[in-house]
This record gives structure tokens, C-alpha cells and sequence, in this order.
């Protein structure tokens, strides 16, 4: 892989050497097209690298659109249907990397993230992609006319550097702004907007909640709890773990709820899905008690939390309604994070390049021919758990079989 670029045409560039530029590179660079694959990082597949707590989840069994946001429910099925997760997993089997089913449809490696990353730069070899890494691009113009090497018709300049690129497609698969510690910039967008592509507001997605004060001063000593419970805003609604910090709520249910929350609005939290907590103690004869009452919550919930929730909400009287009113909270109890950790903690960016800009079935700007968007920098954002590498496969295959 060179440092250092020199003045060549392509047939195709792609910007961004994470998983949806790697695997647009391949789909290309299989079909004969001449592929420059550039990065400003110095080593590719970064994000990769620690996905999964460095054991990447590459991709989900049960990979649905509805399992995506968008403006445009409907713009990932397309490309979701043109490149499955079987296909990829069939890739993960032709190198013999093992990988297990961790929960619901989620595959991860069995060693590490760098396998991905190893079969990624393998498969680009064998397809010849030219890989150039520590550069960055300075400024993109439109050009026209013939390159004059070979008929390839050079549409796009790049000036990258002390270089100059020519290309025919431009591929951009720069992400979002999240994790900006590991190089994660806005510069995709900027692309969008140079070109006259709208983008829709971006937001951190799959994020911890910070709680306010009052909120912590109930919760803040419980860091490191975490209990399975049911977390809902409108329409959605996650049963998974949710995770006590310091400084809020984490866990994948509220980092799956985070994508969908806008402004102040409220969540709502099941302590104990499916399960009547309280029932025992309105039978005749039961002990009727703060005592009791933590006792009973402590059989399904861990013991700190069900004594904390207890002390914060206990009933009023010990009387049928005021259990009944009791149990119906803690089956709906109203949380208001004062805000997200931000894109130094998201996993992905929500919104992005506007899909109304895109044609579904090839990822291409339908105002400017040879402009592509794939990947984390367009306005689809997965749920947690391999969702998102699941679309940066499928849209970069289906920009790559295109270009």
C-alpha cells in the first residue's frame, strides 16, 4: 500500500477505506475497473478494528429495513436485498474464519476484528485496487472531456495532496461523525453539499444518556447495574440490558432507543417485562412493607436497584390501589435525559446524505452522474447489532457492481 499518491486516472475512486469503501473497491475493482481506494488514516478499517470489543460483529441473521432509520423507510431494501447476510457470511467462510451467534442473529468473529480487515485487504489484492492511505483530499472539482488514456472519461478531480486524481465515478465512503478520535470527520457531507446534495441533520445514534441531577441523585451510585428490562418511546420499543453509569443510562437498550429520541422527550422503562412484581403481596394475609415490598422486587431485579426504586417511588398507602399504582410504574417508569454523550461515545450518526438524492438500486446521485454515497455518511442508520456493517456491505456492493 503507498503512502504517497501519484498523478493517475481511475476509472474509480472511493473515498474512505472503512467497510462500505472496502467492499465497493472489490465489487469494482472485480469487474475490471482500474479502483484507487483512498484514506487520510494510516492504517484502513479503523472503526473494524474495535467493533464488536475488537471481535467485529459483522452481521446480523435476521437483517431486515425495518430494522433502519431513514427518512426513507423504504430506500435500504433494495440494496439489502442485493448483497444478504448470507453473501457475506459465505465471503467470512471462503477464509476460514470462525464466528459464532452471540444473541439475536448477531455473528462475531471467534478471534479478532482483524481478520475482517485481513480479508478485506486480500480480497481488494486480488482485484486490484490500488490502496493509498495518509492522504488527504484538498479539493474536488467537476472536469470534462476524455483522461486520453484509453478512452476512460475523466469526470471528477481530485487534487490530493501535492497529487492530482482523475476519476469517472466518485465514491464517497467517508462515514459519519461519530467516534471522532479514530479520524471521523464531516467531510462527506461537505462533498454532498459541494455538489448540491441536500443532507439531513445528523445526530449521534446508538448513544449513552446523560441524566440530570435529580435523576443521579436517585441513580448516579448504581454505575454498573444493569438489568434486562423493556425501554419504549412512541412506536419503539427494545428488551434488552440496560446499564447504570455515572453519569446516566447505557446498555444496548438505551443505546437502541437513543437513535430514535429528539429533544427532551421522555422514556419510558419496564423494569420487569412479562412479569407482575407485586401480585404476592395483595393476597390476603400478606405483610404489607417497605420490607415486603423490596423482597418481592428483589426476586426478579438486582438487589440495589429494586431497594432504589422502592425508596423512590413506594407507595403512598399499603392498600390494593396503592400496589396496583405501584406495579404500574415500575412497568412505566418515565425517565428525561438531560442529553447523549455525544458523537465521542455514538456508535453511528443518524441522518446524512438525503435519500431522496440517491437511486436505491445503485447508491448513484440522480442530479450528478458518477457521484456516489454509501455507507454511514447517507441517511441510513441500523439498529444495534451488526446492522450497520450488514448496510455498509449491501450499499457498497450495490455502488460497486454500478461504477
Amino acid at each position: 500500500m503507498e503512502q504517497n499518491v501519484i498523478q493517475q486516472n481511475f476509472d474509480v475512486v472511493v473515498l474512505g477505506a472503512g467497510a462500505a469503501g472496502f467492499m465497493c473497491a472489490i465489487e469494482a475493482g472485480r469487474r475490471g475497473r482500474r479502483v484507487a481506494l483512498l484514506d487520510h488514516a494510516d492504517r484502513p478499517g479503523k472503526k473494524i478494528l474495535i467493533s464488536g470489543g475488537g471481535r467485529c460483529n459483522f452481521t446480523n441473521l435476521y437483517c431486515r429495513s425495518e430494522n433502519f432509520l431513514s427518512a426513507n423507510p423504504h430506500f435500504a431494501k433494495s440494496a439489502l436485498a442485493g448483497y444478504t447476510p448470507a453473501d457475506f457470511i459465505a465471503l467470512v467462510e471462503t477464509y476460514g474464519i470462525a464466528y459464532h451467534e452471540k444473541t439475536l442473529g448477531q455473528l462475531f468473529c471467534d478471534g479478532s476484528s482483524q481478520q475482517i480487515v485481513s480479508m478485506l485487504l486480500s480480497e481488494s489484492a486480488k482485484a486490484n485496487v490500488k490502496i493509498i492511505l495518509g492522504v488527504r483530499v484538498r479539493d474536488i472539482r467537476l472536469a470534462h472531456g476524455d483522461a486520453g488514456d484509453g478512452g476512460s472519461k475523466t469526470r471528477f478531480i481530485l487534487a490530493v495532496d501535492t497529487a492530482v486524481i482523475g476519476s469517472a465515478a466518485l465514491v464517497v465512503a467517508t462515514g459519519g461523525l461519530s467516534i471522532p478520535k479514530l479520524g471521523a470527520t464531516g467531510f462527506g457531507y461537505e462533498i454532498a453539499r459541494k455538489f448540491g446534495v441536500p443532507v439531513r441533520e445528523c445526530r449521534p445514534a446508538l448513544v449513552p444518556l446523560l441524566l440530570d441531577n435529580a435523576e443521579l441523585a436517585h441513580f448516579g451510585d448504581l454505575a454498573g447495574v444493569s438489568a434486562d428490562v423493556r425501554v419504549s418511546l412512541g412506536k419503539q420499543s427494545f428488551r434488552e440490558k440496560l446499564l447504570f453509569t455515572h453519569r446516566g443510562l447505557s446498555g444496548p437498550a438505551i443505546l437502541q432507543i437513543s437513535s430514535y429520541r429528539r429533544g427532551s422527550e421522555t422514556v419510558l422503562v419496564d423494569w420487569a417485562p412479562d412479569v407482575e412484581l407485586l401480585g404476592n403481596l395483595r393476597n390476603s394475609g400478606a405483610r404489607r412493607d417497605q420490607v415486603a415490598t423490596k423482597a418481592a422486587l428483589r426476586a426478579r431485579l438486582p438487589a440495589r436497584l429494586a431497594e432504589r426504586l422502592v425508596d423512590v417511588a413506594g407507595p403512598t398507602d399499603w392498600t390494593n390501589h396503592g400496589l396496583a399504582e405501584l406495579e404500574r410504574r415500575l412497568h412505566s417508569w418515565a425517565l428525561a435525559p438531560s442529553g447523549t454523550e455525544g458523537y465521542a461515545k455514538a456508535e453511528v450518526t443518524a441522518g446524512g446524505v438525503s435519500t431522496d438524492a440517491l437511486a436505491a438500486q445503485t447508491m448513484e446521485c440522480v442530479d450528478v452522474p458518477g457521484l456516489y454515497f454509501i455507507g454511514e455518511v447517507v441517511d441510513v442508520t441500523g439498529h444495534l447489532g451488526g446492522f450497520n456493517f450488514q448496510w455498509a456491505w449491501a450499499s457498497g456492493a450495490a455502488a460497486g457492481r454500478a461504477v
